[in-house]
């Protein structure tokens, strides 16, 4: 333990085109254009695939956004979206929109299923068939797909979602002890009907997990939409609501072209000065059953390089999960495999190996785990292991009609500091929330570096959300998608990931 001392990180600028600088996306998005401008620009190929209705309402918001977008609410901070051409450099070939129908009988009839898992299952194969066999036929190279879907199917194509009870409801399915038996049957007929029926229970019942889950080995880049996102106008809820939704206009429009822009293979910003040959490796972990007994789990990394980009790695399954300490661990050659992997595909894409290597996870590491990473990288990469978790126990208090600032840093041991993600932004002259926010507690757990010097990664490390157009997030991207990336590498068994960017899974 140290005396504390409070410092401040000044906000990270992000570097648009031309190397300009800014420290909100939208404001150097705005003035400047995005920072791939030469790389990624004129007309785009976007497919639409969902109902007839759902379809148009798609191309009526695409068409939407290629328009200035101002904002109604003018108490708010909130920047107009000057449209997606004038700030991209993009737009949409109106002209030739492949479109993949998906009829509202088909999503209806599967919506009646009361077990969860069929339900699910064919409401994706729906789409996920249709989009697969486009690919295998190759008519027109799509650049991007958007999916529609309705509300209903957000609201029941989610895990633990339950129909109401009605006579027209379909009991299909498979009794627990049969769903994955292998037990033969005399006649075929019967046997192809079992097999389509277990099917279902090799994927996890969330609508959203599944579907990318199941289009991960075609490589398809996909936007899931909601009807409720882009079609309130119409819907049947109160004009008081319609109201206030119509305040978040202009962040819709921000936050969809953004992720438009990044999936269609343009980095909308980078960090500015940020450290070169320097990589950042966030661990990702999820059980592959719920049962508290079983300890497999899949283990990935997402890594982070100082381009901004990242990239996904998908570990193995094993018994990695302790009951007792409620964290997750690897054994040491699959620790030298992941960290192996990870560190190959920096040296294809640049030629050399990082100088430094961020491990960034949520618990510590324990020694068999940090030997393998250790022997992987001996000769090549300093590495240092750093935990960082969300704590709610300890908050920063000053006398001022706001909070601390976004930025400040309580350093209490030699490696170890409170980090405030979020706070007070003087851009906005407000703080994000009512509430005084908690702090990242952030400890170097393995090797040696300067604590204030992580500190000030992982606050720049929250401004590269590129699923969203917003000043920063409470924690650093590394950590960010890690619970979502878990998810979908584990909705399905034998999953086939290769090394993928970032893209394919958000």
């Amino acid at each position: 333990m140290i005396e504390p001392i409070i410092q401040y990180i000044d906000e990270p600028f992000l570097t648009f085109a031309n190397s300009q600088k800014a420290i909100d996306p939208r404001d150097g998005l705005m003035l400047f254009g995005p920072f791939d401008t030469k790389k990624v620009q004129g007309q785009k190929t976007i497919g639409i695939i969902g109902t007839h209705s759902l379809r148009q309402t798609m191309i009526d918001y695409l068409k939407k956004i290629h328009l200035p977008i101002f904002n109604s609410d003018k108490s708010v901070v909130r920047p107009n979206f000057p449209g997606l051409e004038a700030v991209f450099g993009i737009s949409v070939n109106f002209n030739n929109i492949p479109q993949l129908d998906v009829t509202e009988q088909d999503i209806n009839k599967y919506l009646k299923y009361t077990d969860a898992h069929q339900r699910v299952h064919n409401l994706v194969n729906l789409y996920v068939d249709k989009l697969n066999q486009y690919y295998k036929q190759e008519e027109i190279p799509i650049d991007l797909w958007f999916i529609a879907i309705p509300q209903s199917i957000y609201q029941f194509g989610r895990p633990n979602s339950r129909i109401k009870k009605d006579d027209s409801n379909v009991s299909i399915g498979l009794k627990a002890k049969d769903r994955h038996s292998k037990q033969s049957f005399l006649f075929p007929e019967m046997q192809e009907e079992v097999d389509l029926l277990q099917e279902a229970y090799q994927f996890e019942v969330d609508f959203h997990n599944q579907l990318k889950a199941k289009i991960i080995s075609s490589k398809i880049i996909t936007q899931i939409i909601r009807e409720d996102k882009i079609n309130y106008e119409n819907s049947l809820i109160e004009e008081k609501k319609i109201t206030e939704e119509r305040k978040f206009d202009t962040a819709k429009a921000w936050n969809i072209s953004t992720t438009l822009y990044y999936k269609l293979g343009g980095l909308p910003w980078k960090l500015n000065a940020v450290r070169e040959k320097v990589c950042y490796l966030g661990l990702v972990y999820k059980k592959t059953e719920t049962d508290e007994k079983n300890k497999n789990a899949c283990c990935a990394a997402q890594m982070f390089l100082d381009s901004g980009d990242g990239m996904v790695f998908r570990g193995n399954v094993g018994p990695y999960w302790n009951k007792r300490t409620g964290e997750f661990h690897l054994p040491k050659k699959d620790a030298i495999q992941l960290i192996s992997k990870s560190m190959e595909a920096f040296f294809d894409k640049f030629g050399f190996y990082p100088t430094e290597i961020f491990i960034h996870a949520k618990t510590y590491f324990d020694d068999n785990e940090w030997a393998g990473f250790e022997e992987a990288t001996v000769g090549k990469s300093k590495i240092i292991g750093v935990r960082i978790r969300e704590n709610n126990t300890f908050k920063i208090f000053r006398q001022f009609q706001y909070c601390v600032p976004r930025g400040t840093v309580l350093q209490y041991d030699t490696n170890k500091a409170y980090l405030m993600t979020k706070g007070f932004i003087p851009r906005f002259k407000t703080q994000i929330g009512v509430e005084t926010p908690n702090p990242l507690e952030i400890a170097i757990t393995r090797g040696d570096t300067d604590i204030y010097t992580v500190c000030k990664d992982i606050l720049g490390l929250t401004k590269l959300n590129y699923n969203a157009c917003i000043y920063g997030d409470g924690v650093p991207v590394t950590l960010k998608f890690a619970e979502s990336i878990g998810e979908i590498l584990t909705a399905g068994r034998n999953i086939q990931a290769g090394v993928l960017p970032f893209k394919h899974y958000i």
